[in-house]
């Protein structure tokens, strides 16, 4: 027995000097480990390098490191809005609401009116993002988010028409790469809205793949302004480029060759990005497409061998080649706030106009907002919006706080738009006739016809669950594999085995403690976590189970990568359900910070509350998949005991809740309008929204009168009476005396109101087209 004890000694030691030792270390361990991670290591494109090390790592870094510093995140400053901002929203972006009819616009002129369009220019909406020293209005990325949001409440062609001049494209490639004579002639132009620009990267045969676009340019010699000069011909054929019908500044970008050398030795100098007149010669755009009868202008651009100066390169000569990176790393900020700025004014427009017409529409003599089938669909609606804000309003806050956060845009612009998805669909079902027959009385048909629009661009939904947020960030966020690949990569084979040494050792550390902490966490179901900041106690909980849930991700994601290793790329449901565990453990961080922020407003807290609970649902629901289809089943049956030793835990939020949450949405109150904030509504009962704003307010002021006619039905004291029915009811009980004059009075205004919420719209037999005219055409003459 001593001589085991001693062996166990003796190898206790070696085990210590050898790990603990580094020369040591390094040479008996690391450099082996570090020779055959170099020759496994599979080869990365430029582009795919680019696209890993573009923008930076925020929060979401720490959910990947299995134990979030809970202080750090809510250290980070509220987004608030500028005195300037604020009235910017309070009165520009009002008035452009204002000046739009949605039914109009998508009905009959199939475009903005051109007083909107010159109102848009002048006020500055086109430059927001420019600088003031540039004639800009120099926005904050939050500013841009919330005009975003509450232009999206009322027309979608406004806000998109709005949102991408703004979002990726030449003036935001201009301020981080352009040159002083670019940025100096065009961005104030572009500020002043004399130039609408327009970023043609997607074609026909690369969506997706946008790096491998077939567009290319070959550097050559031609003739520019009366003298010969080194340029480009370009041929370029892409489609659904947004303003491209009505642009005069096209982005484009295209794959550059230089196949005589004329700019160096290299031949393939890859993706470039250039600035192109809409009337250059050979530049072909003005036709346009019709996403699902949204009216914003969308549309192809060709061209066939354009001849062009380098100097339409963004950044001149010296940038050729570099396009892709500048995408990346300009893609982040645009894609973090566009989309989920546009569908979360979506959905507070879902919530604000269905909840009030759940309360306005009866049926069976009950405001149909209190059946408990249209209490569950409500719920979803306040839940979801609360959270989407949330995430919204962090995530455009990073942005300000000098983020570029790729993974984590990525993740909001997937959840947002499936979340808006689910709020109007569950708002179609609440209203039903209602919103499936067009007409100018319809708030919500439009939106849920073109619900499709932000599922599919700026990254198809598909694409971006399966391939980016966990392909992507698992090497960007986690704390140490990008460290490991880079120091593989280096040329320099000494400073890279040092390199690898320090990250190869890290990463051992960090998996074991991460699996001694998910299982210990998972034992105790996270009571015993610490919480290092100071929250809301009925919130406390909320992050234990985060916690827990993180250092049950951090294993997950090691472990997947070490067994499966490159395969890991092609098993997109696998990475897609990583992902979506990375995603709700973000969007629930942002609801605790939410909840914080605005002072832990008790009222609001069944809206966290649902939303956090339908997230942890998820979340372990996500895990469990990933367990269930995990290929080698020792290591699924192994991590299933480390993470669910006793089984699942998460429910989904109890019908109670629901009903807490739903009611919310029927009654007016401070919670109903910090939920819906932004919301553009109108105060004229010909609006279907400003109608039902009044209507909501004239149900609250008769349900008491209500309640004294059904004591007379009771009573029998309008038995025989032919208008004791549903819509007349009134009439009878004014006429034998059941009600004062005021009471009928105040009654009658709610009936006018109620069936004008309720109207549906009827039409001629004979629809016919109206001429459309030539809104192009009008639109480059103004």
């Amino acid at each position: 027995m001593n001589a085991v004890i001693l062996a166990l000694v003796i190898v206790a030691l070696l085990a210590a000097v050898v790990l603990g030792v580094r020369p040591i270390r390094r040479t008996l361990l690391s450099a082996p480990i570090f020779n055959l991670y170099r020759k496994v290591l599979p080869q990365m494109s430029d582009t795919e390098r680019d696209a890993l090390e573009a923008g930076t790592v925020w929060w979401e870094g720490e959910l990947f490191r299995g134990r979030p510093d809970w202080s750090r995140l809510l250290a980070y400053p509220r987004p608030r809005l500028n005195d300037e901002e604020q009235r910017f929203l309070d009165v520009q972006a009002e008035e452009a609401c204002r000046m739009v009819n949605d039914w109009h616009v998508t009905q009959e002129s199939h475009d903005l009116p051109a007083d909107v369009w010159s109102y848009l220019k002048t006020q500055g909406f086109l430059g927001m993002i420019i600088p003031k020293e540039y004639g800009g209005l120099g926005f904050s990325a939050y500013a841009h988010s919330e005009i975003v949001t509450k232009l999206s409440t009322r027309s979608s062609a406004l806000a998109v028409s709005v949102m991408v001049p703004n979002s990726l494209g030449p003036a935001e490639l201009l301020l981080h790469y352009g040159t002083d004579e670019q940025k100096n002639h065009y961005l104030p132009r572009l500020a002043r809205g004399e130039e609408v620009p327009a970023f043609a990267l997607t074609s026909p045969w690369a969506g997706s793949d946008a790096a491998a676009i077939p567009d290319s340019g070959i550097v050559c010699k031609g003739e520019w302004q009366g003298r010969e000069v080194i340029g480009m011909k370009v041929t370029w054929d892409k489609r659904y480029i947004t303003l491209a019908p009505v642009c005069t500044l096209l982005g484009l970008a295209f794959r550059l060759y230089d196949p005589d050398g004329l700019l160096g030795g290299k031949k393939d100098l890859g993706i470039t990005c250039a600035l192109v007149p809409h009337d250059h010669p050979g530049v072909d755009t003005g036709r346009r497409h019709l996403p699902l009868n949204a009216m914003f202008m969308n549309g192809p651009t060709r061209g066939a061998e354009v001849f062009m100066p380098l100097d339409f390169i963004i950044g001149g000569p010296a940038m050729a080649g570099q396009g892709w990176r500048m995408l990346m790393e300009c893609l982040a900020a645009g894609r973090s706030i566009s989309l989920p700025s546009s569908n979360t004014g979506m959905s507070k427009l879902t919530a604000r106009a269905v909840g009030g017409y759940a309360r306005v529409r009866s049926q069976f003599r009950t405001p149909v907002g209190k059946f408990e089938g249209v209490e569950e669909a409500l719920a979803r609606i306040g839940g979801n919006t609360y959270m989407m804000d949330a995430a919204r309003s962090m995530t455009a806050g990073a942005v300000d706080l000098g983020e570029k956060p790729s993974v984590v845009s990525a993740i909001v612009k997937y959840h947002v738009t499936e979340r808006a998805r689910q709020v109007v669909n569950d708002g179609m079902d609440v209203i039903g006739g209602k919103g499936i027959c067009l007409g100018p009385s319809n708030f919500l048909g439009r939106a849920y016809q073109q619900i499709p629009i932000g599922i599919t661009v700026e990254g198809a939904n598909i694409l971006t669950r399966s391939l980016i947020i966990f392909g992507q960030g698992a090497i960007r966020c986690h704390p140490y594999v990008l460290a490991e690949m880079q120091a593989a990569q280096s040329p320099d084979r000494k400073q890279g085995l040092d390199d690898f040494d320090r990250a190869f050792w890290g990463h051992v550390g960090f998996v074991a403690k991460n699996k001694l902490r998910a299982l210990g966490t998972a034992l105790s179901g996270a009571r015993w976590v610490g919480v290092n900041a100071d929250v809301a106690p009925e919130m406390k909980r909320y992050y234990q189970l985060l916690s827990r849930y993180s250092a049950a991700f951090a294993l997950l994601a090691d472990t997947s990568m070490l067994v499966l290793g490159g395969s890991l790329k092609r098993r997109e449901r696998l990475s897609a359900r990583l992902g979506d565990v990375l995603s709700q453990m973000y969007l629930i961080s942002a609801t605790l910070k939410r909840f914080e922020d605005e002072g832990r407003q008790a009222a609001d807290a069944p809206l966290a509350h649902w939303s956090i609970q339908d997230a942890l649902f998820k979340l372990q629901e996500a895990i469990e998949g990933v367990l269930d289809n995990y290929p080698n089943r020792f290591v699924a049956w192994s991590l299933r005991r480390l993470v669910f030793p006793w089984g699942r835990t998460q429910s989904l939020p109890s019908d109670q809740l629901g009903q807490d949450v739903a009611r919310l949405l029927i009654n007016p109150s401070a919670t109903r309008d910090r939920l819906t904030a932004g919301c553009h509504l109108p105060a004229t009962e010909a609006e279907p929204v400003g109608a039902i704003e009044q209507a909501l307010a004239a149900t609250l002021e008769a349900e008491p009168i209500e309640a004294k006619i059904r004591e007379l039905e009771k009573r029998g004291a309008l038995d025989g009476n032919p208008q004791a029915n549903v819509r007349d009811i009134a009439d009878a009980a004014f006429a034998i005396g059941g009600i004062t004059a005021e009471e009928y009075a105040v009654v009658k205004r709610r009936n006018r109101l109620r069936d004008t919420v309720v109207k549906v719209d009827d039409f001629p037999f004979d629809l016919r087209a109206a001429d459309q005219g030539s809104p192009t055409a009008e639109r480059r003459a103004a």
